[in-house]
């Protein structure tokens, strides 16, 4: 493309230009370092230059293993691209298949019941030596959540107390000339309140 700037005698600047129309644009003068709109570049934040700048592969596969695939080319080995730990497992359940298609299964099978037993054992043991600190535990939890009920019961039935008591005195005041049946009911469970904060302090 032909660089729209023309040098001359009074310096740079960009000629004159035929509008679609037909008219004629006037010849511009143009500063040294000026950057026609067109070419400026396009502003990218640091988002957008992070993904351009990520790679096309997941972490951690290999670029081999990735070219053979859009090829369409078989890879060469089924562990290509795998973990340490990945391999060792195949490996580990190869052999198993191996053992148990040559039928050798005698002694081996006794091993690894021996084993389970053991184990078995074991994990018995540990459980009954971790019960015994959880049931003393559970004992002090036990006691300590029993004290907290009871302090929130004496709690409750003294606030049950109080309102029976400002319901007397408004009776007495006589605030309150015909009480309902409800308030009757409260006031007649004053003695049963009364007889269980008591049993419950004591």
């Amino acid at each position: 493309m032909a660089s729209p700037y023309v040098s001359g005698e009074s310096g740079k600047y960009i000629a004159a230009s035929q509008r679609p129309d037909g008219t004629w644009r006037k010849p511009r003068k143009v500063k040294d370092g000026y950057v026609p709109q067109e070419e400026v570049p396009v502003y990218e934040n640091k988002y957008v230059k992070f993904f351009k700048g990520k790679p096309d592969l997941p972490p951690g596969m290999n670029p081999e293993v990735a070219q053979a695939k859009q090829q369409g080319a078989p890879v060469s080995t089924d562990t290509a691209g795998l973990s340490k730990t990945a391999k060792r497992n195949l490996k580990r359940k190869e052999k198993r298949k191996q053992q148990q298609g040559k039928g050798g299964e005698g002694k081996e099978d006794d091993e690894e019941e021996e084993q389970e037993e053991e184990l078995s054992a074991a994990v018995e043991k540990l459980e009954i030596s971790n019960r015994a600190p959880q049931q003393n535990g559970s004992k002090q939890e036990a006691h300590a959540s029993s004290a907290t009920d009871k302090a929130k019961k004496i709690k409750n039935l003294k606030k049950k107390l109080r309102q029976v008591e400002d319901l007397q005195q408004k009776l007495d005041s006589g605030e309150v000339t015909e009480p309902t049946p409800e308030q009757l009911e409260k006031l007649a469970r004053r003695k049963a309140l009364e007889a269980e904060i008591a049993e419950l302090e004591s």
